[in-house]
């Protein structure tokens, strides 16, 4: 079935969003179909007659529900928590507590009964039609009937509910609508020579929100990605899961950064644009070198906080959350004369290539395996990272197309279901890829590149169409086949 989207329009605030990790396939639109499942009981005046919930989950869902935290995040949505506002304490309390409870205070007021074995059911051989994320979810009323809603999780923390429709259409109009690429391209060569597609993008989020309030919620959503980058360098305990990975964020930066560091994101990154030097002998003293391992920290820091349930922004999604950061962290820091200005034009940019891929093709691994994810974030900070540096629209879609091109067919292999091995490195990679694309189309000439973005768009789509589902996050092919384990507990 097609579950493409090509005439949704969709705000930079769609793709990006503050969240918890692992996963916004498995953890963030789970998280979210538990809160509007929650919402219709209230609609329905029913929630007060709740006597127990149960909550089914079907296909990739079921297969890798457990390392990706599915559980969890459905019960603490059932419980009134938001993942862009919950503690880290509640999360860490949910995943060491949830399967000896025998209550859930739904909406955070009304205990129900609650058995882990028997209200979470994991259906790993059985998949639901439209999408491999499936999940229903039931509430027995005390007048004897059951409410039953059945949601799917569509990759980057976006879920729709059964019998809203295949396609929904456009509702609202936008100046500049984008449906493909080439759309982009032809509003800003309409709009005059040198139009950046920042302009356009912000044109069209005025339909959202005032333009002091775009501004503002961009610059948060590069504060989460700095703390949460900083809080990754920062931190050395083990990630959790049963594989035992180590963190090694932390110990790259510290061959780069002298120690003791400045406290706090801001300061810490402060120092870090200040600092010219390596710190002992054995760092590297070439230029290129440094930024790599920088950039590579910063990628590495990212996803080995989303791998422990820490606050993350999906970029499209939390498996490839580090590249974006990565690269705009790059930009912001490494970068003489790089600014704010510069950091919300990247991520206008940025946001907007992502919803071509969403329309066209899409971001959930379950459905495209890896491309869909490192493939697209790479292509995404590509394009930023070239709007920022003076490339032209032609430019910024070319380099996007040359980061996407480069991960067709990249599957995905999780070990274990966890979004550790190899997930975490692949988003080091992904923004090394992304900023040699930038590099090529900032010196190349795209009137003479033979493949379009909407070209790679569509060979990405084709490919996920023909790859078999057991490289499609499902925890069955590639190194997870050849290193199986068995994961009790996140």
């Amino acid at each position: 079935m097609d579950t493409r989207y090509p005439q949704q329009r969709i705000s930079v605030f769609d793709i990006f969003k503050i969240g918890v990790g692992p996963s916004s396939s498995h953890t963030m639109g789970p998280w979210r179909a538990a809160e509007r499942f929650v919402r219709a009981l209230v609609l329905e005046r029913a929630l007060e007659l709740v006597q127990s919930v149960r909550v089914d989950l079907y296909g990739s869902l079921a297969r890798t529900g457990v390392g990706h935290g599915t559980d969890v995040a459905v019960a603490l949505g059932l419980t009134g928590e938001d993942p862009q506002t919950v503690e880290r304490d509640a999360v860490d309390q949910m995943r060491k507590g949830l399967r000896s409870l025998k209550h859930l205070a739904l909406a955070g007021e009304f205990s129900v009964g609650f058995e882990y074995t028997r209200d979470i059911r994991f259906h790993h051989h059985q998949a639901l039609e439209y999408h491999p994320n499936g999940m229903s979810i039931s509430a027995d009323l005390s007048d004897g009937t059951t409410i039953t809603q059945t949601y799917y999780s569509i990759g980057g923390g976006f879920v729709i509910q059964q019998g809203e429709g295949d396609r929904p259409e456009a509702s609202i109009t936008l100046p500049y609508p984008v449906d493909q690429a080439g759309d982009i391209l032809r509003h800003t060569q309409a709009s005059g020579p040198g139009t950046p597609i920042s302009h356009i993008v912000r044109r069209n989020e005025l339909v959202f929100d005032p333009e002091d309030r775009i501004d503002e919620r961009l610059l948060q959503i590069f504060r989460v990605m700095r703390d949460c980058t900083y809080a990754g360098l920062t931190t050395q305990r083990p990630l959790p899961g049963g594989l035992n990975v180590p963190r090694r964020a932390h110990r790259l930066a510290a061959t780069l950064l002298p120690q003791p560091w400045p406290e706090g994101a801001e300061r810490f990154f402060t120092a870090l644009a200040d600092t010219a030097a390596p710190t002992t002998d054995a760092a590297p003293t070439d230029g290129f070198e440094r930024t790599l391992r920088w950039v590579s920290a910063f990628a590495l820091a990212v996803n080995e906080e989303n791998a422990d349930f820490g606050r993350v922004v999906t970029a499209p999604t939390n498996g490839a959350a580090g590249v974006v950061p990565a690269v705009l962290l790059y930009y912001r820091y490494l970068i003489p004369n790089a600014d704010d200005e510069g950091v919300v034009r990247f991520l206008l940019t940025a946001g907007e290539l992502g919803s071509v891929f969403k329309k066209g093709a899409t971001i959930s691994a379950a459905q495209g395996g890896c491309q869909a994810e490192i493939g697209v974030s790479s292509a995404m900070a590509a394009a930023g990272l070239t709007e920022v540096l003076g490339g032209s629209a032609e430019q910024v879609l070319m380099a996007a197309e040359i980061a996407m091109e480069h991960h067709l067919g990249l599957t995905c292999d999780p070990i274990g279901g966890l979004v550790q091995i190899p997930c975490i490195e692949r988003n080091t990679m992904g923004a090394v890829k992304a900023i040699t694309a930038a590099n090529l189309a900032l010196t190349g000439d795209p009137s003479a590149a033979r493949v379009t973005l909407d070209d790679v768009v569509e060979a990405m789509w084709q490919t996920a169409q023909d790859m078999h589902h057991k490289y499609k996050e499902t925890s069955e092919g590639g190194l997870a086949a050849r290193i199986p384990i068995n994961v009790i507990e996140c």
